[in-house]
């Protein structure tokens, strides 16, 4: 493999994780403060879907991204109200609410289908031209990309070394103690799970707008699943659930390389290689439970009310 094809495999492979990044910080900050938030699939599939209707119809991908984020962000409110503030099951609330974003987003993504657009266009540096060829393919890579990139240090930086978010993990631990001191529990988790919708939004608004810009009914194909699963799989840190979304970027994108580098595997085989190696690495990870408990924030899942 020449030095081209490895430049091309690595950015195809950022590209394929920026999605899963983006939703899956989103849900690690969520669960940071205790929510667990299970409707992350249906929230990429709206974010999806309306991300590319208001590119369609405004001609500016950019207030489509916002858009998309929007409509991620409600519906995390609409599971914020039920959750934390009518303390209904998160479990059953996520997995109702990623069931409404499948059909939301076929029913009224329906008329937008087959209608390609430009899509985002790549960062270009001019003052690197005349850098050598593999630096210029290397540098077109997209906006999003980018951000992808950065968030994690920006999270990791977040919680670790900010008062807010330290107050953000502790009510994570334990929310009663966090209400003793005086924080807004409700608060900040309600804000911590719009934050976790708006992540979503902007990773499926990626999928339609940047990776295939085009719209089809289910894109995300399972990835709201699998950022849910590289959140575990870090251990809720950062750094780590970017590693994983690298991962399973590559496995994706070496599966679609598979024929062209001489492998005879199955076209459906190729298709299940990213979840196959997700569920090993979750199999091989789960061994280490006193490891998943030390990290786990400890009131996740926990619904709390103030007293009186």
């Amino acid at each position: 493999m020449d030095e081209v094809m490895i430049v091309a495999l690595l950015v195809a492979t950022l590209r394929a994780a920026a999605p899963l990044i983006l939703a899956g910080l989103g849900e690690l900050v969520c669960e940071r403060a205790g929510v667990l938030n299970l409707g992350v699939e249906g929230m990429m599939l709206v974010g999806a879907m309306v991300g590319f209707a208001a590119t369609l119809t405004s001609g500016s991908v950019w207030l489509g991204l916002l858009a998309a984020m929007l409509a991620g962000a409600a519906m995390a409110g609409v599971f914020a109200v039920l959750t934390i503030g009518l303390a209904a099951n998160q479990v059953a609330s996520g997995l109702a609410l990623t069931i409404f974003g499948v059909g939301f987003s076929a029913l009224f993504g329906a008329p937008y289908q087959s209608h390609p657009i430009p899509g985002l266009a790549t960062v270009v540096f001019p003052h690197l031209s005349a850098a050598a060829p593999l630096v210029q393919q290397l540098l077109l890579i997209d906006p999003l990309v980018w951000l992808a990139l950065a968030a994690p240090f920006l999270a990791g930086r977040f919680l670790d070394r900010t008062r807010a978010g330290l107050i953000l993990r502790a009510v994570g631990e334990s929310a009663e103690v966090a209400h003793a001191l005086g924080y807004k529990v409700m608060r900040i988790r309600a804000l911590a799970t719009v934050f976790g919708g708006a992540m979503a939004g902007l990773g499926g608004a990626y999928l339609s707008l940047a990776y295939t810009p085009m719209w089809t009914e289910n894109m995300v194909s399972g990835r709201g699943w699998i950022a849910l699963a590289l959140v575990v799989f870090s251990t809720w840190k950062p750094l780590l659930l970017a590693l994983g979304a690298v991962l399973f970027g590559f496995v994706t994108i070496a599966g679609f390389q598979a024929e062209a580098w001489g492998i005879p595997l199955a076209p459906n085989l190729l298709a299940t290689l990213p979840y196959l190696a997700t569920i090993l690495v979750l199999v091989l990870i789960s061994r280490d439970t006193l490891r998943l408990k030390l990290n786990a924030p400890a009131a996740l899942g926990k619904p709390f009310h103030p007293a009186g």
